[in-house]
């Protein structure tokens, strides 16, 4: 069972999904939308912080994120694994230490005194760099981080995310654009087929859930928010 667990995409996203419903860190609501900080009204939310306050659960996903990434990027492909302030720190320690490898963290900009450092920790000059964030949207965030482990003089060529929304076409033009392969263990398709699966919400949420992953914009301007980005 392991072995397929850690080998099947599907197996361990239907896991995730699971796993972020039960502790609560996924969330609908179509009556009552969510405003996220872009202006865009949203039916989903998700607060992937949360795992960090679940060992168990944490474990099984942080063994997942490992696993994903020695089965699609190679074992011996990294020197470092780097974590984007803030949310992605707890997660660069808990895969470093899966992986055997160093760990640094990027801050979004240079602290601004001391040694004005935006990256810390060791980064050896040419270092292999995986680069993990507890979710992306559209890979802004993590290609600020990206630029900066560039700028120092090291490579990224990977980067995971243990949440990927998965509705916004111009997230893979800018990974490809960016030449990161973007690697991920779960997605909204996934929590709303576990959400089906499971019988948690009503048809009309779960149809309104579903219109909002096949037209995000459309979507948000039809219920008070932003049309475009």
């Amino acid at each position: 069972m392991f072995q397929t667990v850690f080998t099947d995409r599907a197996v361990v996203a239907e896991l995730v999904a699971k796993m972020l419903w039960e502790i609560k860190a996924v969330h609908f609501s179509a009556d009552k939308p969510y405003k996220l900080s872009s202006g865009m009204m949203s039916p989903v939310y998700i607060d992937c912080r949360k795992l960090i306050s679940y060992p168990r659960i944490r474990s099984a996903i942080m063994d997942f994120a490992a696993a994903t990434v020695l089965r699609q990027a190679g074992f011996e492909q990294f020197d470092v694994v780097a974590g984007g302030e803030t949310a992605g720190i707890p997660f660069a320690a808990f895969l470093a230490e899966r992986l055997g490898l160093p760990m640094i963290y990027v801050r979004k900009q240079p602290k601004g005194h001391g040694r004005n450092a935006q990256i810390e920790g060791h980064l050896p000059e040419g270092a292999r760099v995986l680069v993990i964030e507890d979710l992306t949207t559209a890979g802004g965030s993590m290609f600020k981080f990206i630029d900066a482990i560039r700028d120092a003089g090291a490579t990224v060529d990977h980067g995971i995310a243990l949440f990927y929304y998965g509705i916004f076409p111009e997230a893979q033009q800018r990974f490809d654009k960016g030449g990161v392969k973007l690697h991920y263990l779960a997605t909204w398709r996934d929590v709303l087929a576990a959400a089906r699966a499971e019988k948690l919400f009503d048809d009309k949420t779960l149809s309104e859930v579903e219109a909002f992953l096949d037209a995000p914009l459309a979507w948000s301007g039809r219920n008070g928010g932003v049309a475009s980005l």
